[in-house]
């Protein structure tokens, strides 16, 4: 099934086949998967446990490489890219945002931010300057930019690991449940967080989720079922 929206694409997927050996036989996790999504679009992806979903964003984000198939992410495939080259589009041109945070508990929220500019060769007032700026967006302030981890809520949390998603201006942020650990109120927030974002930096926004009425809000939502895209609904 091939789903096409409006506009010009920031992602289309083509084809995307991922099987693994399981024991004696061959599980496919992801079977002949098509679809594009606009520059500057929320997508959701929901389905059950099994469904594909991590699979399909782990070769979005380039941390697997599919069976078969194709995966072009701002004119570039990914098939044609090598090793090196795989992790310069990790570092610079995708944003990561885990439903654990996956912040390093020992900086504070302005020193994770800052880090992924550090790896892409941005000299220190520059990424200073930046995730002061990313922080403040974000709507994490004042002395709480100062604070590690341990001292943040849960939704202070998610919203330090926004702004490091877009620490490097990434044109495609891929989030996994990012909701997941929130409570209803605070998971709105960061929804809400994340599709300003998406208009204001115009970022292509993929979200992997549970949560059927956040994913019934965003631009297109994608459903997975055994591997299959089975239905689509564009909202915009």
């Amino acid at each position: 099934m091939t789903v096409a929206t409006k506009g010009q694409a920031m992602l289309t997927v083509t084809n995307l086949t991922r099987s693994f050996a399981s024991g004696d036989g061959l599980v496919t996790a992801l079977k002949d998967v098509s679809f594009e999504i606009p520059e500057g679009k929320f997508a959701s992806i929901v389905g059950r446990s099994g469904s594909g979903k991590s699979t399909l964003l782990s070769l979005l984000g380039g941390l697997d490489k599919p069976t078969s198939g194709n995966i072009i992410v701002d004119g570039k495939s990914l098939a044609q890219l090598r090793d090196h080259a795989l992790i310069a589009y990790r570092c610079s041109t995708i944003g990561f945002v885990f439903q654990n945070y996956n912040l390093i508990p020992n900086l504070t929220a302005l020193e994770n931010v800052m880090l992924p500019m550090e790896f892409n060769g941005h000299v220190p007032h520059e990424r200073a300057a930046r995730s002061k700026q990313l922080l403040d967006q974000v709507g994490l302030d004042g002395a709480k930019q100062q604070r590690k981890p341990g001292r943040l809520s849960g939704g202070e949390q998610q919203r330090v690991a926004i702004a490091r998603a877009l620490a490097n201006k990434p044109k495609l942020i891929l989030a996994d449940e990012p909701t997941g650990n929130l409570d209803e109120q605070t998971g709105k927030m960061i929804f809400d967080l994340l599709h300003s974002l998406s208009r204001s930096e115009n970022t292509t926004i993929v979200a992997v989720t549970h949560d059927l009425s956040i994913a019934g809000r965003t631009d297109v939502t994608f459903r997975l079922s055994d591997g299959q895209l089975v239905t689509d609904k564009s909202t915009k």
